[in-house]
């Protein structure tokens, strides 16, 4: 790749990043004092928080249709304080991320606009701000069951230790997936309880999806990685990726498709189960379609097929939620 194909490297005029979508409302509206701040927590960049808050709408949704007596205002709860911890954590976690990677972000020319390599805000600054983002996710969270509140502070030690994978495996998509989807388990826990067995295949499902389709975002960074050292699932595949991203689809769809028939089997209720795996389907589907089209040399590409993955993870959720109701 010539320099002349490489994505913008610095800020925009406006503090902006490369890797973010054009005209974004952090760019457009948000006060300029808290635009770094905002960046740092991916505000513009709203697909990670889709992933992650994703798996926790898939446990929920399922864990209501298994259990109909649970179903009602305590599902509406949970999706919708969901949707705030998803956007806090993602956004401290991010924050931690930048805080780890702040010396490697500089030599990456995707990541080197980011607010701290670029100086918008100091170190001491983002501490702060990521332990605002916590405390206020910490509130959410004491609103669940107790089981449910254990695991979500389980989950911490893997955000923690996410930012080094790269350094020491060539698997460091494996630790995003185990982070990323945690929320199957603890969504799944709060509306019914206790963890099960649907849950758990929820969450192995999750973690294919994370190896799929951060192994296509790698791929942006492949050259750059290689450089300076840091490990992915992308340089691990190179031209291979297409089979291994083939497997991780067929793992992603049977083990889904295995948590609705844990999940619902006891149901007897065959309109159900045909939904909820109809769900796993239709984002096996995307996924494929994603793989017909990817090319691993065109950067611009491989990020608008990471972008889709809300799409992909989003029919599964409104395939359980329809189940929910019938």
């Amino acid at each position: 790749m010539t320099d002349k194909d490489r994505r913008p490297e610095g800020p925009d005029s406006q503090g902006g990043v490369s890797d973010a979508p054009p005209d974004n409302w952090v760019d457009l509206y948000a006060p300029e004092e808290m635009r770094p701040y905002l960046r740092l927590s991916r505000v513009d960049r709203p697909i990670g928080t889709w992933l992650l808050l994703l798996p926790c709408w898939w446990g929920v949704l399922l864990g209501a249709a298994a259990h109909p007596d649970m179903a009602g205002w305590l599902t509406v709860w949970i999706v919708l304080a969901c949707g705030a911890g998803a956007v806090l954590m993602r956004g401290a976690g991010c924050t931690w991320n930048d805080i780890t990677d702040r010396d490697i972000d500089d030599k990456v020319a995707r990541t080197r606009a980011r607010p701290i390599p670029s100086g918008q805000v100091s170190l001491q600054q983002a501490g702060i701000w990521m332990g605002v983002q916590m405390a206020i996710a910490a509130l959410i969270l004491l609103s669940f069951n107790w089981v449910a509140v254990g695991l979500g502070l389980l989950s911490l030690g893997l955000v923690a230790i996410y930012p080094y994978a790269k350094r020491f495996t060539w698997w460091p998509q494996v630790f995003l997936g185990l982070a990323f989807n945690w929320g199957a388990l603890l969504a799944w826990t709060a509306q019914t309880g206790s963890l099960g067995v649907p849950a758990v295949l929820l969450y192995l499902a999750g973690i294919c999806w994370t190896l799929f389709y951060d192994t296509i975002y790698a791929h942006q960074d492949r050259e750059d990685d290689e450089l300076i050292g840091v490990k992915s699932t992308a340089r691990l595949f190179g031209d291979q990726t297409d089979q291994w991203l083939r497997g991780f689809l067929v793992a992603t769809v049977v083990l889904m498709s295995l948590a609705v028939i844990y999940a619902l089997a006891p149901l007897a209720d065959p309109l159900k189960m045909s939904l909820g795996l109809a769900g796993a389907w239709a984002m096996g589907w995307h996924m494929n379609w994603q793989l017909s089209k990817l090319d691993i040399d065109d950067n611009e590409h491989c990020l608008k097929l990471f972008r889709s993955n809300r799409d992909a993870g989003l029919f599964v959720a409104l395939f359980f939620a329809v189940t929910v109701f019938v």
